[in-house]
Formats: structure tokens, C-alpha cells, sequence
């Protein structure tokens, strides 16, 4: 769970977590200004705190890093400000359990839609134009590549050079390009969403950093692809998790099968 002032609603998304289904949670709050880090305690959820803000990527590097050192198999990030259905994570772990996928994503835009959920229409139509970008310079097709909703194997997260990502909000949408790089199986689901007033969102200016980024991720690719610019995002030599980076002690004795992680953003 990368968490970030996420007081206020992360209570609400644990409890519609379904019963018997997640056998572990870890949460990483990065360096909230609010009770985040004591609604946690409160609610028995194994956490890390870092003393200093670290960014939505490198919030994630943590979890993900922590999620393995508890001998995780199947890892699912879910929002802890209840942008994204708690009730769904038994379906996307199954995917990944199957070995029929790697990756498998919560979109908004499949099924009921985004726009019903309360998104922007600009950011909606940023995440059109981003996407339809992406499906092309990467040669896949998804419904999108923005959500934050995600469950991955084990595998994923061991091997992907996930430390030579950003550690910004771009670091989401690099990792799906490398999933595709290195040819792992990328599944969706629909996935209702929500937006009102206690959800976290960047603004408008992180946005467009963010869309820049992204651009320049599906560049990086293409360009790596036709041996015109190699980058380490796609290299045999990129860093992995815990590779020239801290490394992070378990949160807590209890080893378990899955975990659930939660994000911002």
C-alpha cells in the first residue's frame, strides 16, 4: 500500500477488502502530513514510514521490495484513498494464480466507463491520446495504462529493472513498458472508479509532467527497439529491486502467499 494522507479514507477501502481472500497487507506511508501512519496502528496493517517524502515510485520500490522480503507470490497495489474497488483484488489475483497472466490491470475505461466514475473529462482525454500513443510505439493493446489498480506475480517483480525507474509518478507507466520489453503476459479487467472530494489527485501541472514522461517512456522504447539509443529501462543490466538501493527489513514476522499494496495518486 503506498500511502500518502490517506487517513481519511483508508479505513473504508481495508474494510470492503473481501474476507479470507489477501493474506497479507504492507503499507508504506510516505511521509503523510496527516494521521495516516496511526489509523494504520489502529487498524493492525504492518507498515513501513519513511522519514522523508520519496516520491510515488520510490513509495512503491518500498512495498514492492517489502511485499517479496514477506514471500509474497501474488502482489496487487490498490489505492488506499478508494478511488478503485477493494471487491475485485479475489479476481485479479485468480489471473495471476492461473499462469495464464503476469500483469494483470483494474482498468477504468473497460466495461461501465470513466466518465461515469466521476473522472475529468480532460484527464479522460489524456489518457485516450496517452494511450493510443503508447499501443503504438509498443506495438500492444490495452484499454489503458494509467490505472493504478495492478496484481503481479512474483516473477514480475523480481526480474524487471524496476530501480532504473522514476521514482515520480511516471515510474507506473515505465514498468508496463518493461512488462512489455520482456514479453510478460499483460491481462485487464473492468474496473468501476471513483472520484469525489476525500480522493487524492495530482494536479494539473504533475499531470502534464506526467504526460511528458510517459511520451517520453514510449520514445525511449521504440528507439531502444530499432537499436537507435539504448536505454537501461530495457537493458539485460538494468538494477533490480534491492540492487544499489537501501535495502527495506520486512515489516513484520509473518511471512504470507499474497499481498495488497495500496498507492496514491
Amino acid at each position: 500500500m503506498p500511502a500518502y494522507n490517506a487517513a481519511r479514507t483508508l479505513e473504508r477501502t481495508v474494510r470492503e477488502v473481501p474476507a479470507g481472500v489477501v493474506d497479507d497487507f504492507v503499507l508504506v506511508d510516505d511521509a503523510s502530513g496527516d494521521e495516516t501512519v496511526r489509523v494504520a496502528e489502529r487498524l493492525g496493517l504492518p507498515h513501513i514510514v519513511h522519514a522523508k517524502n520519496r516520491g510515488y515510485g520510490g513509495n512503491q520500490k518500498t512495498c514492492y521490495l517489502a511485499a517479496l522480503g514477506r514471500q509474497a507470490d501474488i502482489v496487487i497495489m490498490l489505492h488506499p484513498d478508494y478511488q478503485y474497488s477493494p471487491k475485485l483484488i479475489g479476481a485479479m489475483a485468480w489471473l495471476v494464480a492461473s499462469d495464464e497472466f503476469d500483469v494483470v490491470l483494474g482498468s477504468r475505461i473497460l466495461g461501465k466507463g470513466a466518465l461515469e466514475g466521476g473522472m475529468p473529462l480532460w484527464k479522460y482525454v489524456a489518457n485516450r491520446f496517452l494511450t493510443a500513443v503508447e499501443n503504438l510505439f509498443l506495438g500492444v493493446k490495452l484499454s489503458e495504462y494509467h490505472t493504478g489498480y495492478r496484481a503481479f506475480s512474483r516473477r514480475v517483480l523480481e526480474t524487471l529493472p524496476l530501480n532504473e525507474n522514476s521514482d515520480d509518478f511516471v515510474f507506473d507507466n515505465q514498468l508496463l513498458a518493461q512488462a512489455v520489453w520482456f514479453r510478460y503476459r499483460i491481462g485487464e479487467i473492468s474496473c468501476p472508479t471513483r472520484y469525489f472530494k476525500e480522493a487524492s489527485s495530482i494536479s494539473f501541472r504533475r499531470s502534464l509532467a506526467y504526460g511528458v514522461g510517459v511520451l517520453a517512456t514510449a520514445a525511449k522504447f521504440r528507439l531502444h527497439a530499432w537499436n537507435l539509443s539504448k536505454s537501461r529501462l530495457f537493458g539485460p543490466n538494468g538494477r533490480r529491486l534491492g540492487e544499489a538501493a537501501a535495502e527495506v527489513a520486512s515489516p513484520g514476522p509473518a511471512p504470507a502467499r499474497a499481498g495488497a499494496a495500496e498507492r496514491r495518486g
